[in-house]
């Protein structure tokens, strides 16, 4: 199975959305734009959607239909946020290429940082089975001792022990993996709809509407909600602060993946102590001491 490259789907997303603003501001229709990326091989997703618009006309219904992916949903929502306020379509795809990039971007540092612990736990996964060929290597009768019902036991108990630390350590892995919601696009759909001339609360609704339509999970609006009354307490421009928060809510979970990369070496200490050692012990060490015991044993007779 070929294997993903960490930022590449939001990369060829963000690429897609920079096209289209691109076409639209040269004066494009919609569906024109559509087209066109599709004519020229872009983004799987442009066939899609150039489908759609055969039965009914909302590019945003069509992405939305199309989405497989949370940064194609992202593009859908912003889309839609923008069919709604009538804010410039060129400028929504611009802010939300930026975002998805920042998301491609947070992804290949997450994998950089994390490629030191996920080796270290590739390497220590297969210290048990190195210790059986440890023992058979140095004479030990691991055959002989697994016949004996002490040495099946003993076997029977690091096997378990050692799948049960690679399923751990697998386990750590692939949280410090999990792709969270984008950051701060709560806070990109509401300036959006404000800048098409919505009102402050309306622009939470339409965003709430968007995310929701799209099937992408709730974003909290509390923080949009507290710049939007500063805003309007002060005079000053609410678009800018959402922006300016988004942009420091994607930099904050950059920095949050290096550091849960960082702990993730500490936290795979736990299953090495808990089962890898102790498995390592059990398949290679008690099988030569069960072996050394029963050839004292039979020498003695």
């Amino acid at each position: 199975m070929k294997r993903r490259v960490p930022g590449a789907e939001a990369d060829a997303v963000a690429a897609l959305a920079e096209s289209l603003a691109v076409l639209l501001d040269a004066g494009l229709t919609p569906r024109s734009a559509w087209a066109a990326v599709a004519e020229h091989g872009g983004h799987p997703v442009a066939a899609h959607v150039v489908a759609s618009l055969a039965a009914q006309p909302s590019c945003a219904r069509g992405l939305r239909d199309a989405a497989r992916s949370d940064d194609v949903r992202a593009v859908a929502a912003a889309w839609q946020v923008a069919e709604d306020a009538g804010a410039p379509l060129g400028h929504t795809l611009r802010v939300v290429a930026e975002t998805v990039r920042d998301v491609a971007e947070a992804e290949r540092e997450g994998e950089v940082a994390l490629s030191g612990p996920r080796a270290t736990a590739r390497l220590v996964a297969w210290l048990p089975a190195a210790g059986v060929v440890l023992a058979l290597a140095i004479g030990a009768d691991v055959v002989g001792t697994a016949a004996t019902p002490a040495g099946g036991t003993v076997l029977v108990a690091g096997v378990a022990l050692m799948l049960a630390g690679r399923w751990w350590m697998r386990a750590l892995l692939r949280q410090a993996l999990a792709r969270r919601p984008i950051p701060g696009l709560g806070e990109e759909l509401v300036a959006l709809s404000l800048a098409g001339g919505a009102s402050a609360e309306a622009s939470v609704d339409a965003a709430n509407r968007a995310i929701r339509a799209v099937g992408l999970r709730p974003q909290d609006h509390t923080g949009a909600r507290r710049i939007l009354r500063v805003a309007e307490s002060a005079g000053a421009p609410a678009v800018d602060l959402l922006t300016a928060s988004a942009r420091q809510q994607r930099r904050s979970s950059r920095a949050d993946a290096r550091r849960a990369a960082a702990t993730l070496g500490v936290r795979l200490m736990l299953p090495l102590g808990v089962c890898v050692l102790p498995s390592f012990l059990l398949l290679a060490v008690a099988p030569l001491v069960l072996s050394l015991l029963s050839s004292t044993t039979a020498g003695l007779r």
